[in-house]
């Protein structure tokens, strides 16, 4: 017998690692009878347009799937990619908590904190949660970019890095620009934030201005970096990632102070 919950149209997020199920681009619509899911199992993460997304593991189910990689999605609406990233993120928590950092015991997922639970020794377990910065750095009427050996199409983008233990976020974004790129930065101030589940970090975006040194590019990090002005862009990070808001945030301000000159 059919259920109501089986007959709900609802967002469905089959997770594997940092790849979902997608149709036709996007997260998958309709009911669970419909698309063929196990509506006992779904758990709710968000609501999306008023209707509920659900979270499935790919690897608890009897059939395959086409996924996509959650980049593929930052072309949707942004509500509807951050209710894919938490499904990702719970996937992850999930898989790699499965036991008990403290006492070794076997957990298993709390529905009403949507936690992993030690069986033995109670203890709750949250989605780890990285923090990284990202920052774009002014000098004058040019942008610092990189290039990173991962990125085959050429592409630049800003600087980023993860935070270290005891260390301000301010902090970190200085270290990292040194580190990478021989570039002192000032003027450190928030931009915004994403989370990025690749697999589970968290973007605190910053801007910062130029302070001294050479560009010597730490090589066993990028393949380049330069400085560039807004005529002369490399391709640079994809619409709907927070780089590119960065970039383009960065590209537009010199554009309105340099309009005659570049």
């Amino acid at each position: 017998m059919l259920k109501n919950s089986d007959l709900k149209s609802a967002y469905w997020c089959v997770v594997s690692g940092s790849e979902l199920w997608t149709i036709d681009g996007t997260v998958p619509f309709g009911t669970a009878k419909d698309l063929e899911l196990p509506i006992e199992t779904a758990i709710e993460v968000e609501q999306y347009k008023g209707h509920p997304v659900y979270w499935l593991n790919h690897a608890d189910l009897d059939k395959d799937f086409e996924m996509t990689s959650l980049r593929e999605l930052l072309v949707v609406d942004e509500a509807l990619f951050l209710a894919a990233s938490r499904a990702v993120q719970y996937g992850h928590m999930s898989q790699t908590l499965r036991f008990c950092p403290q006492c070794g015991g076997r957990n298993h997922l709390n529905h009403r904190d949507l936690a992993m639970q030690c069986q033995d020794c109670r203890t709750l377990h949250y989605p780890r949660i990285f923090p990284c910065i990202i920052v774009a750095v002014r000098k004058e009427n040019q942008i610092l970019l990189a290039q990173h050996p991962r990125h085959q199409t050429g592409m630049y983008t800003v600087i980023a890095g993860f935070l270290e233990v005891g260390e301000t976020l301010e902090q970190c974004v200085a270290r990292e620009v040194l580190e990478e790129t021989g570039i002192s930065v000032k003027n450190i101030r928030y931009f915004g934030s994403q989370p990025w589940a690749f697999p589970s970090s968290m973007m605190m975006a910053f801007l910062a201005d130029f302070a001294g040194g050479d560009i010597r590019p730490d090589y066993s990090e990028l393949s380049d970096a330069q400085w560039f002005t807004p005529s002369e862009m490399p391709p640079v990070a994809p619409k709907g990632t927070i780089a590119r808001a960065l970039i383009e945030h960065t590209v537009n301000a010199i554009k309105d102070e340099y309009s005659t000159s570049i």
